[in-house]
């Protein structure tokens, strides 16, 4: 079977998974896309058809994670929270379906602006890749210090740089002595599933627990499904307006090429600036929420494809949480020494099957999340449990973990996932910081300490 059929096939398993998993409000993008991404790389796909699942994934999730956000007031994972308020005030005025469709449109349209912008950004970038590579561990540093410093827990995350890379260190120089290898899968799988983890710890606590206890099941309502367009596949630009249009455009290319900043920062800042240029809250809510969802597409696409396309080392949010695997995931990809998508893959690739994942996201969960939103969003608070998804997503990770170190990686993941998530949950030091000190810990640990 040829190369290009088999990333079509995985870009399919990529999307119809994404899609269903998008319906389920809170679903941690780090915690889901890691550990599948990871099982497609250790299973032996090709780099192209790696490439293709992981663009139909990142696309597809944020399309329905629209869905409980637009809906239901939930937001559908992490990059969906500053969305909240402006589907808040569609769903008072009674219109959740509107702003379900612009969201949905704007987010097409991002994403494909997304594509070419980053790939010809990543190119002019990587005449600089000699320098990044020679000193990326001081770079993993500075960089840590300062998403910490930007991040929620502000100053306790950058106080707790040291000691959690200590702590890492310290745990990586015990499991080599037991199974004479670095580890690096059990890591960033236990950083990724961290924040489930610790939430399922709070429930086992009996002086914790008293958070979590609730005295009565939340109520929904959900809108009537009105369909305006005809056929199956709506035209995302006769759903916006053309000013609309415009201003998502705008914001997607300008958030594809500040690659170094957080998704979720940009697309609050770019909403606050749509939102600023129009009056009314119905015209301020639909044009805002169209470009905050096309700014999660380009700010997740453009992380994932310029420094990975221009460096090999992840320098970016998204390329130290989500598209972590497209960098490490021993031994069939490493950043130290650089050996992944970078050598692998020419920038006409990246881009051609990058647009092959994309399609196929589109083709499935566009029209999908368009024509079947509520009757979806009824099947899965009735029937699907988001413990069982937690439980799914934790039990993936001891798989993988088990593939690379046996018991010791299962170990290693949950101490992992313990610490981690507790300082996430508990002081906001977020999964982006905990990334960055693990990429620099061996740096920071031999300056400190000589070890």
């Amino acid at each position: 079977m040829s190369v290009l059929m088999i990333s079509i096939l995985f870009a399919l398993a990529g999307a119809l998974i994404f899609t269903l998993i998008g319906l389920v409000s809170g679903t941690d993008e780090t915690a889901i896309i890691v550990p599948f991404t990871l099982l497609v790389i250790l299973l032996g796909a090709p780099p192209e058809a790696v490439f293709s699942f992981f663009m139909a994934a990142v696309l597809s999730k944020h399309l329905t994670h629209a869905i409980p956000t637009a809906l239901m007031g939930v937001p559908g994972d992490t990059t969906a929270v500053p969305l909240i308020d402006h589907a808040s005030a569609l769903r008072r005025l009674g219109v959740p379906h509107v702003a379900l469709r612009k969201m949905l449109s704007g987010g097409l349209i991002g994403a494909f602006i997304a594509l070419p912008t980053a790939v010809l950004f990543g190119q002019f970038l990587g005449q600089f890749a000699d320098f990044f590579k020679s000193a990326s561990g001081l770079i993993f540093t500075l960089a840590a210090i300062l998403i910490a410093y930007f991040s929620k827990g502000k100053w306790v995350s950058v106080l707790m740089i040291i000691p959690f890379a200590f702590f890492i260190k310290s745990i990586d120089t015990f499991s080599f002595s037991v199974v004479e290898k670095h580890l690096s899968i059990s890591f960033f799988l236990g950083i990724a599933i961290g924040p489930m983890f610790s939430d399922i710890l709070v429930s086992l606590s009996s002086s914790a627990r008293k958070s979590l206890v609730r005295t009565a099941p939340k109520e929904y309502h959900l809108a009537p499904e009105v369909k305006s367009w005809k056929g199956f596949f709506p035209n995302p630009f006769k759903v916006l307006t053309g000013r609309q249009t415009a201003h998502t455009a705008a914001t997607s290319f300008v958030s594809s090429l500040t690659f170094a900043f957080s998704p979720v920062g940009m697309t609050s800042l770019m909403g606050e600036i749509v939102g600023s240029r129009n009056k009314g809250v119905y015209k301020k809510s639909t044009s805002s929420l169209a470009a905050m969802n096309g700014v999660t597409e380009s700010t997740y696409i453009a992380e994932a494809i310029i420094p990975l396309l221009a460096f090999g080392i992840p320098l970016s949010p998204v390329a130290l949480g989500p598209a972590s695997p497209l960098f490490n995931a021993p031994p069939v990809f490493t950043s130290d020494p650089v050996n992944n998508l970078h050598n692998m893959l020419t920038p006409w690739e990246f881009f051609l099957y990058g647009l092959i994942g994309l399609v196929i996201a589109s083709i499935i969960a566009y029209p999908f999340a368009m024509n079947y939103a509520r009757t979806a969003t009824v099947f899965v608070m009735k029937h699907i449990s988001q413990e069982a998804i937690v439980g799914m997503f934790i039990g993936l990770a001891c798989l993988l973990a088990f593939h690379e170190a046996g018991l010791v990686g299962i170990m290693l993941t949950l101490t992992m996932a313990t610490v981690g998530g507790l300082l996430n949950r508990v002081l906001g030091v977020s999964s982006g910081v905990q990334f960055m000190i693990f990429y620099g810990s061996t740096y920071m640990m031999t300056k400190l300490l000589g070890a």
